[in-house]
C-alpha cells in the first residue's frame, strides 16, 4: 500500500485511480482534490532522502 503524500490516507497501488509523477516516481492519491493540491506545490509534499530510490 502508499501513502497519499497530501492527506496520508492509505491507497491500493493497483486500484489507485489518482496518480502523478515526479521525478520518476510515482505517487498515489486518495482522490483527485489531493491530487491536484499536490500537483500545485510538488515540492511541499516530496521529501528526498539520502540512498532512497
Amino acid at each position: 500500500m502508499a501513502k497519499d503524500p497530501v492527506c496520508g490516507m492509505k491507497v491500493d497501488e493497483k486500484s489507485a485511480r489518482y496518480t502523478s509523477v515526479v521525478n520518476g516516481e510515482v505517487y498515489y492519491f486518495c482522490s483527485d482534490g489531493c491530487r491536484r493540491d499536490f500537483q500545485k506545490d510538488p515540492s511541499k509534499y516530496v521529501h528526498h532522502h539520502a540512498g532512497r530510490t
